[in-house]
């Protein structure tokens, strides 16, 4: 189809290609496929159905079912297989609904592309795109696919993602037959790359794994490295593996010591085992954050991944221009200061041609001397453009007017006047001496000390020539000065402070100038004592750099490259770093920090590189989503605490029971119900409140905090089941029946209880939990004291039990609780004051995930 569009513009002339209806358009998609170089089909309601019950637990769980039916254990094999069915299905539902709303928050931010369909432009999310449309493309967008130009503008085109070239390629329309037949590459745009400078309208020729990027994609399919999110689950889920494995294989050679049923032993050991494994970590981890993102979006912040949350807790160091962060971003002229008396008025023109006519995105200092335009250019023609880059610091056009082509840069004052050779002085162009030099220099010292951003403009009458050049940037006529003024926010100096006070530090990182940066951040109340120019970086090792960034805040005429060597060097130093950008140049350093934050009115390139938009450009809003993140963390940190504190306790408690009873402690059924009990306990703790302590401050755990726990908090319980047997057995001369029953009903109320306990890490009667979470507990620890006297209570091996034991056991649980809490208080006190304000300790995991690739 790609080729049919093609033959039909070159027959027809590039001017003629209109674009698709809609119903071809759909009927292309059909055949296709989306737009999507490495799309990921959405599974089927079968697969994901069956997806759950290919792990582990579920296949050991139902290897137990089969077992106790093949023995006889009826009950026991329909609970089980009960459990498993509750368990996939609040797992699916849940995966579902969390799926969704992260869909739906995707869906704000989700790239579009400017098509042409039934005659009409529009703007069509790039995944609806086909062959044979017809698109528009403009500085800043990213291109949606690969596509074969007809109409091209001073069109300069960033393609290193699939060439590596560091500088923008030009690229023009086929001009001839020959050429819209068999295009080169500089009259073909490719998916991946970005719009530089320039406006034009091309043809798709290629989308999805048939463009060229999809092809490398494809190759590069492999699974990327692991995060340190899953390092972490990774390291945690070997811990929990061992301590199964050897608990199993110590029940096991007991039960051979001691001569018991062997597959009773087996079923007992399995079910203690599955008892000590949090199975929900993984639902429990997904609509945590999945309500993270959600409460964000209300917020104004948008997370594309969900993995970002946790990273966007964890920052410690957030990285951004002063320009609408510090500031409003909205610059105004405050004057003009020409080379020559009297000459401010031509000074303005030449720089508004200039601003009006480049292609690039304008930006704040373009769209303030667009507000000053006092002339419509009347008989003005635009011939070329040679665009802005990082190198240069400035940007030229070329234009004739009353046939004289004239040349008009504008740029830093440094980048022009060292390219200028003669400055206006009133009647013709002098040689600019060192006495005018000096003038200008001092005036721009002068203003930069004010705060001013000052842009010098120069011009020069240009031969007649096809096409101009960098070269032709010399023996310029200064012509004189523009100052503007964007002064720092109201709010600025409170907002920096709020983030400081919740441990994250700002630095600024500017391509103004020092003096500048130092003004603007003394006003917004950062430090202005060191500051450290673009110049000083490239001198320095990532080592060196590391360590002065660490003490350093401020960061002028600094390049996209050396922002990139400046969040390397403070990742090496152990901080999470977030950055902030909305420009073309912004995406390395989007890509190279930990979370790249851009605003839904950034360009393409930088809301497509980054993990997390903001609605607004604005701090406060940043600092929203930080807090968001830290309680995403704090609940995912809490189940962690809970499920392995409070089953090891009781698997503890029944492994040492198994050796001195004569009888099995529990049976496997009633283990299994016993832990589903307590898992259904916890499924509400998304919507638990996080304590201020774990807000203050970016958090990080590490598995010796998860392992102190365990050993410190799981053997309390142990104590308090020791009780419960004593009492059993001595003053209630229990039965089996009724010593399971006993058990059970003491070990799932003081184990779901103490959840009021671990879920905060201070005092639990001044901190509240959730609505959810407070009668999802109360709901379950009312079902296991009223499952002994269900009609399934004797299928179950339970048996009424005498109104006498609650009334022993309420003062048990009631002393079980306040040990745990002096316990964990001591506990988490310790990591608490370890950890305040402290950089992670070598062999530290935090919660947060890994930088991604750069």
């Amino acid at each position: 189809m790609a080729d049919c569009t093609m033959q039909a513009a070159g027959e027809s002339g590039a001017g003629l290609v209109s674009g698709l209806t809609s119903a071809e358009a759909e009927r292309r998609l059909a055949d296709v496929g989306p737009n999507d170089p490495l799309a990921v089909a959405r599974e089927s309601a079968l697969r994901e159905i069956a997806e759950p019950f290919a792990s582990p637990l579920i296949i050991t769980l139902l290897l137990a079912s089969g077992i106790s039916a093949y023995v006889g254990e009826i009950a026991s094999a329909a609970l089980i297989m009960l459990m498993v069915l509750l368990s996939v299905a609040l797992h699916l539902t849940q995966t579902y609904r969390s799926r969704r709303a992260v869909d739906r928050l995707r869906g704000i931010v989700a790239p579009t592309a400017t098509v042409e369909r039934d005659g009409v432009w529009g703007e069509l999310p790039r995944r609806l795109l086909v062959p044979g449309d017809v698109i528009r493309l403009t500085a800043g967008d990213l291109v949606p696919a690969d596509a074969r130009l007809l109409e091209a503008k001073d069109l300069h085109v960033h393609q290193a993602a699939l060439t590596g070239e560091a500088f923008p390629v030009e690229k023009s329309a086929p001009a001839t037959a020959a050429e819209r037949a068999a295009p080169g590459d500089a009259q073909l745009v490719f998916l991946g790359t970005s719009i530089v400078t320039g406006t034009a309208r091309a043809v798709v020729t290629a989308t999805g794994r048939a463009t060229t990027y999809g092809d490398i994609a494809a190759r590069l399919a492999a699974r990327p490295p692991q995060t340190e999110f899953e390092r972490g689950m990774r390291s945690f889920s070997v811990f929990i593996t061992r301590v199964v494995f050897f608990l199993v294989l110590f029940l096991l050679l007991v039960s051979i010591a001691l001569h018991r049923d062997p597959l009773q032993s087996l079923l007992f050991a399995v079910a203690l085992a599955v008892g000590l494994v949090p199975e929900f970590l993984p639902m429990i981890t997904s609509v945590t954050l999945a309500n993270g993102a959600v409460r964000m979006a209300r917020k104004r912040v948008i997370v594309k991944h969900l993995q970002a949350i946790q990273n966007l807790g964890s920052i410690d160091v957030l990285c951004s221009d002063k320009t609408g962060t510090l500031t409003s971003g909205v610059m105004h002229v405050t004057r003009v200061v020409p080379a020559h008396d009297g000459a401010a008025a031509r000074v303005l023109e030449l720089a508004c041609l200039n601003s009006s006519l480049e292609t690039g995105i304008k930006s704040p200092l373009d769209l303030a001397i667009l507000q000053e335009r006092a002339s419509d250019f009347a008989g003005v023609e635009k011939l070329d453009e040679i665009p802005f880059d990082f190198e240069r610091r400035l940007s030229s056009i070329v234009v004739e007017r009353d046939r004289e082509r004239l040349l008009i840069s504008k740029g830093a004052p440094e980048s022009v006047l060292e390219r200028c050779t003669t400055a206006d002085n009133g009647a013709t162009y002098a040689p600019l001496d060192e006495t005018v030099r000096a003038r200008m220099l001092a005036e721009f010292h002068t203003a930069s000390q004010r705060g001013e951003r000052m842009l010098a403009v120069a011009s020069r009458v240009v031969p007649v020539r096809d096409a101009y050049t960098v070269s032709d940037e010399t023996d310029l006529n200064f012509e004189g000065f523009i100052a503007f003024s964007d002064p720092p926010l109201a709010d600025a100096e409170a907002t920096l402070e709020a983030l400081h006070a919740d441990g994250v530090e700002v630095k600024i990182l500017t391509g103004d100038n020092e003096l500048v940066a130092a003004h603007v951040c003394a006003l917004a109340g950062l430090t202005t004592d060191t500051i450290v120019s673009g110049t000083e970086i490239d001198a320095l090792s990532i080592v060196a750099l590391g360590a002065l960034a660490d003490r350093t805040t401020i960061f002028a005429r600094v390049s996209p490259a050396q922002k990139n060597r400046i969040l390397l060097a403070l990742k090496a130093r152990g901080h999470v770093v977030g950055f902030l950008g909305d420009g073309i140049n912004d995406a390395p350093a989007l890509h190279a920090a930990d979370v790249g934050i851009s605003v839904a009115g950034a360009v393409d390139v930088a809301r497509d590189a980054a993990q997390v938009v903001l609605l607004d450009r604005d701090l406060r809003v940043l600092h929203n989503g930080i807090i968001e993140g830290r309680k995403a963390f704090g609940n995912v940190l809490k189940y962690l605490l809970m499920g392995t504190s409070s089953n090891f306790g009781n698997m503890f408690s029944m492994a040492i029971a198994s050796i001195i009873l004569p009888f099995l402690p529990m049976l496997p059924s009633q283990i299994l119900l016993n832990n589903f009990l307590y898992d259904a306990a916890q499924v509400t703790i998304p919507t638990d409140r996080v304590d201020d302590v774990l807000i203050r401050t970016p958090r990080r755990w590490d598995m010796h905090l998860v392992r102190r726990f365990m050993v410190a908090v799981g053997p309390v319980s142990s104590i308090f089941d020791f009780l419960t047997f004593w009492v059993l057995l001595t003053v209630f001369h229990a039965s089996e029946p009724v010593f399971h029953t006993g058990w059970f009903v003491e070990s799932l109320v003081t184990q779901t209880l103490v959840l009021f306990v671990i879920r905060t890490t201070g005092n639990p009667l001044r901190s509240r939990a959730s609505r959810p979470l407070t009668w999802s507990i109360i709901g379950v620890v009312a079902l296991g004291i009223a499952v002994p006297y269900l009609p399934i209570a004797r299928a179950l091996g339970f048996t009424p039990l005498p109104a006498r034991f609650f009334l022993l056991i309420m003062p048990l649980t009631i002393a079980y609780l306040i040990l745990v809490q002096v316990v964990k208080g001591r506990v988490m006190g310790r990591w608490l004051g370890m950890h305040d304000g402290a950089r992670p300790r070598p062999g530290e995991i935090s919660l947060s995930t890994a930088p991604h690739a750069s």
